[in-house]
């Protein structure tokens, strides 16, 4: 299958691109506001200020592209726990990102023009209940659309087929978007399939899969744009298989030099996602090092800002672990509120 590109892997343009050069800007924007924000969340994991972070590193394109095409009031995200690119760009405050890092409930929950569930961390659990989210807009007869991550290991979960088959049969306007990084924590993609491409297996679905450069930021816009429009129409799901890599480990616990080398990592830090987009402006002219030293002071001015407010954020109440389960209380759940508040009402 065809590796849908833009830019080559220094960032000059390889054609015409298909986005307005407002648009190249703001892309480029997004890419370090989200690369600023990871660098400083593991900056906190490190000093005890924030639980164990998964980093992303490497993967910013492959999220924040999609995250472009998306309305936060309109669309619908659901992200695996890697997507805080993703949560960020769509319009999840700092403040509560840092939040649900730290496992507070303060965190838990979107604000309310910020259609986004909470990070899922058992594997590919999201993608059956976001066919339901995408088939639920038709239902109720908007042209919302509904944009679910996962990576490559998660493909291999029963999960992952079942919501695919359920959002063709039904027509779900719905974007799978498959991060592959290479590696499922520390076992390499073939290792767990046959298959040369992820994206193949949209066939088995009678949907459309596309591969793009998950470094390529121009791409994955590009693809995901076209996408969502054809999900908008009514036409349905589309699989997109994103090909990237976690330059960083898995998450702030792991080594990742027990099962890969470093040479592997040091090429593809040669395609930094980043560093690709900025050459991209340089190459036409619309970027300095004045503006990057503006964006850079902007960033960290709002970084501290928003990290201020979570360091405001009350201590969590014992029983508000139970408060957002469901829309509405369940028995059982009722009862461990109220035993956790010691009885009272």
């Amino acid at each position: 299958m065809e590796i849908i590109q833009y830019l080559d892997d220094g960032g000059k343009p390889l054609r015409d691109l298909p986005l307005s050069n407002e648009e190249l800007l703001a892309g480029y924007r997004a890419l370090r506001r989200a690369r600023h924000f990871d660098e400083r969340a593991l900056v906190l994991q490190r000093q005890g200020r924030l639980g164990v972070y998964p980093p992303f590193k490497g993967q910013e394109a492959a999220q924040v592209g999609v995250a472009l095409c998306l309305k936060a009031d309109h669309d619908w995200l659901l992200p695996s726990y890697r997507e805080s690119a993703a949560a960020l760009t769509f319009g999840m405050p700092i403040s509560k990102l840092i939040l649900s890092w730290r496992a507070d409930p303060a965190g838990w929950g979107a604000p309310a023009h910020v259609n986004m569930v909470q990070f899922y961390i058992p594997i590919a659990t999201q993608i059956p209940q976001a066919a339901g989210v995408a088939h639920a807009q038709r239902l109720l007869g908007k042209d919302a659309v509904a944009a679910v991550f996962i990576g490559d290991g998660g493909t291999s979960e029963g999960d992952f087929h079942e919501g695919l088959n359920f959002a063709s049969v039904f027509d779900a306007p719905l974007l799978v978007v498959v991060q592959n990084n290479g590696w499922a924590i520390s076992v390499p993609t073939q290792k767990q399939m046959k298959v040369q491409r992820i994206a193949l297996k949209a066939q088995g679905y009678g949907i459309p899969g596309v591969v793009v450069d998950g470094n390529d930021l121009v791409a994955v816009w590009s693809v995901a744009r076209e996408a969502v429009a054809r999900a908008r129409e009514g036409k349905g799901p589309t699989l997109i298989e994103a090909i990237t890599y976690r330059v960083a480990p898995h998450t702030s616990s792991d080594d990742p030099s027990r099962y890969r080398t470093e040479e592997e990592a040091q090429r593809w830090q040669q395609r930094d996602p980043i560093l690709r987009m900025r050459n991209c402006l340089n190459h036409l002219g619309l970027w300095s090092q004045a503006q990057e030293d503006q964006l850079t002071e902007a960033l960290e001015a709002e970084f501290q800002a928003e990290l201020a407010l979570a360091d405001q954020a009350p201590e969590p109440k014992p029983w508000e672990i139970v408060e957002q389960v469901y829309q509405e209380m369940q028995p059982d759940q009722e009862a461990a509120w109220r035993y956790l508040r010691g009885g009272k009402a």
